[in-house]
């Protein structure tokens, strides 16, 4: 179970007895697996992305990406992984999807920063 002992307390003190707590982490270590697994689907089937990552060398107000892989791993309720362009690559440390053709990554060192990234540039406006 991944719930610190506060927040097992709290949750017992509203009422939830241990099976209940079992099948709350369990929960959200599945949506978890499956929001990675989604979040992988959406690079994988596409050769192009856009996002709304501020970068200095680009005049696009949403840039323009070539994906080459996104490559996630989970435990309990921690996402973490390597996003990959054609000429960089970026860690991951999270990520959510907003829809059916956007997604947003918290990216980590250097980046620092949650960026959206979408199937078109009329996703982000």
């Amino acid at each position: 179970m991944h719930f610190d002992q506060r927040t097992q307390q709290a949750l017992r003190d509203v009422g939830l007895d241990t099976d209940d707590l079992r099948a709350a982490s369990e929960a959200i270590v599945e949506a978890v697996a499956e929001d990675a697994a989604a979040l992988e689907a959406f690079f994988d089937g596409r050769e192009t992305v856009y996002s709304d990552m501020d970068m200095a060398h680009s005049r696009d107000e949403y840039p323009e990406h070539t994906v080459d892989s996104l490559d996630l791993t989970t435990h309990a309720d921690e996402m973490r992984g390597w996003l990959r362009f054609d000429t960089w690559g970026v860690y991951v440390e999270g990520g959510r999807i907003l829809g059916d053709d956007i997604v947003e990554l918290t990216l980590g060192p250097t980046i620092h920063d949650r960026v959206r990234f979408a199937a078109d540039r009329e996703t982000l406006r």
